[in-house]
């Protein structure tokens, strides 16, 4: 791994991040694609037009032969939701073999917020009132520490390991190396930045995009332009589209003075094409 690449970042309270190794890079992307389509080229520029291609077009099996493996300190609850994500391979600190320490995660009081009304998994852009956030994080402390005293008593009355850890919070700190492809941790990326995604998962995401988009750059800048920052509609939506269109001819020529090849200038005028078919108007 590069030396100047910036390997770990602090998350949340008492988390980090930290890229611990690394299997391949850009052009690790461009040669396995080559293997499939026969001779390429050579030149970066050309090596940027082909992950881009390759990236637009959903062929997913090059991103696959960059790996990465992070080596994370999160709350339980947020582990928890991270899981989910099993493409992964992962290997958790465990409570059954070791104590558990006493690092529990508190939030800032700027995430001391109401219940959204409208995401019903989410919190609101409010925050409480002062008092009622101070008296929040003043009683979840005290929790935190009598918990960990319980926790710390029933070790010395005897009782094993995985029993004792009962008591403990979701907020309590573990840690877990986790090791996974660039095609399904950029899929993980796209959900856990996604402004709807839990705050604390949020911040470790951002996280790991710093620390990727170093190692791949030229598949992070794909990545931006045609999934982290696409979206998608629905034929629905795509027949609203086509009725508010004006009735003009797109070119080629007109979609490159927008910063896309010639090639994707193309695909798009297919594109517009396509959604003008669906006016109700015609």
């Amino acid at each position: 791994m590069d030396d100047k690449v910036e390997n770990e970042i602090k998350c949340l309270d008492k988390g980090f991040v930290r890229l611990v190794d690394v299997m391949g890079d850009d052009s690790s992307i461009v040669q396995a694609a080559r293997v499939s389509y026969g001779k390429g080229t050579k030149t970066v520029h050309e090596d940027r037009g082909l992950i881009r291609y390759l990236m637009r077009h959903k062929h997913t099996t090059p991103f696959e032969m960059v790996e990465f493996k992070f080596h994370v300190k999160l709350p339980i609850f947020v582990a928890r939701q991270w899981i989910r994500h099993r493409t992964a391979n992962v290997n958790e600190y465990s409570g059954r073999y070791s104590e558990m320490k006493d690092e529990f995660y508190l939030p800032s009081s700027e995430q001391i917020r109401t219940q959204s009304v409208i995401n019903k998994q989410g919190r609101a852009d409010e925050t409480l009132p002062s008092e009622h956030t101070a008296e929040i994080l003043d009683s979840t402390q005290a929790h935190y520490e009598a918990s960990f005293e319980l926790y710390q008593s029933l070790l010395e009355k005897g009782l094993t390991r995985e029993l004792s850890r009962m008591v403990l919070p979701v907020a309590n700190y573990t840690e877990w190396y986790w090791k996974i492809d660039l095609h399904n941790l950029f899929h993980f990326l796209k959900l856990r930045l996604d402004t709807h995604a839990q705050y604390e998962i949020r911040v470790y995401a951002e996280a790991m995009a710093e620390l990727v988009k170093a190692i791949v750059p030229l598949a992070w800048e794909a990545y931006e332009h045609y999934m982290l920052n696409s979206i998608m509609l629905t034929q629905g939506e795509l027949s609203i589209l086509a009725d508010l269109l004006p009735p003009t001819e797109l070119d080629v020529e007109q979609c490159i003075k927008y910063g896309l090849s010639k090639r994707e200038a193309g695909e798009f005028v297919d594109k517009f094409n396509k959604i003008k078919k669906l006016s109700s108007n015609e």
